[in-house]
This record gives C-alpha cells, structure tokens and sequence, in this order.
C-alpha cells in the first residue's frame, strides 16, 4: 500500500446526504494510515463547488477530487470528480471512467465500492448514506463480502430510505446507524491508527 496507506474508507450518498457528508468531513480526525472517498451524486451540467464547501468546514483535512492515475495517500479526503465514475486500480490509483452512467449516475457508487472492495478487500470499509435510488446497494455488499465492513444509514433516520433500505435487502447483515451512531463510529476507527 502506499506510504502507510492500510485501510480506504468508501462513503457514498445522493438525495439528502449532504449533511451528513458536511457532518463527517467537519467532525473527522486525520488519520496517517487511511483515506477517504466521498462518491456524491450532483448534477452533471452545472458547476459544482462542492470541493470548496466542504474544505471550509475542516482546514485540517485536506480535501480535494483526483485526477486520473493519481496515486492515493494516506490522511486525504478524496472526493469524486462530477461527471466521471472513480474506480480504484491494483496499483492503489485512481481512475477516471466516462463510460455510461449506472442506476442513472456518474460517478456510480456501485462502481467505485467494487473496485476498492477487490483491491482493499477486508481493508475496506463502505458506508451508504441516503438516496433516492438504489445505486451502491451492490457495491456495499461486494465490500463486505471480501472481507469489509459495510454499514449504511438507518433508513429511519435518513430523507431518502431507497438506497439503505436497498442495500438492506441484498444483505440484511449490514450495520445500520443513525447519523450520530455513524460519526461516533468513524471518529473512533479514524482515532485508531
């Protein structure tokens, strides 16, 4: 792995995930063993500044979306470029694919737990938050059945049930949490390097 680089943290969300994305980059130690990707769906024809919203909740984290065959650090938040799926290759980089959307979007949260889930293997953890469709339900189980840990948002708690509640019936072993739940999780497994 890459400079220390032991464990990938996949977190993907749509319709009403934003807060929690705000709520975890704003809250998250920096950890000099582990990265994390953010797989945001946003609208695909307008300028995003999402990159700059989220960097200005926690100036200690550096946040910022990859290019295409960049080697993936340790202690960096990732956030997934718009309009492009963002896979993971054997050499632990980055890859940028324009290839058709899944389940209606680009970047696909599918696509980019699967590729960490065959590279990371238990070394991965996959979370998924609220949405309106059920994109990332496979990807989620994919990570936890090489070995992962796959958690998604309590659908009780969460604007958008469809992804977790999808996610939920291919695998109903999956830990489901409530917002606080899963920052107290991530805060903890981030402090244990």
């Amino acid at each position: 792995m890459n400079n220390a680089l032991n464990r990938i943290i996949m977190i993907g969300g749509s319709a009403g995930s934003l807060p929690i994305f705000m709520r975890i980059v704003q809250e998250m130690p920096i950890n000099s063993t582990c990265a994390m990707v953010l797989v945001i769906h946003r609208l695909k024809n307008v300028q995003s500044s999402m990159v700059e919203l989220l960097s200005v909740l926690n100036q200690k984290v550096q946040l910022k979306e990859p290019d295409d065959k960049e080697p993936i650090y340790p202690g960096v938040v990732y956030l997934a470029p718009q309009n492009y799926h963002l896979l993971i290759d054997p050499e632990i980089r980055f890859s940028l694919d324009y290839s058709e959307p899944v389940n209606y979007s680009r970047p696909s949260i599918d696509l980019s737990f699967e590729s960490a889930a065959s590279v990371f293997g238990k070394n991965c953890m996959g979370i998924l938050l609220s949405g309106a469709n059920q994109d990332g339900a496979i990807g989620l189980n994919k990570i936890y059945q090489n070995g992962g840990v796959g958690i998604v948002q309590d659908p009780t708690a969460s604007d958008y049930s469809t992804m977790p509640n999808a996610a939920l019936a291919i695998n109903p072993l999956l830990h489901s949490l409530l917002p606080d739940q899963l920052i107290h999780f991530l805060q903890t497994v981030l402090n244990n390097k």
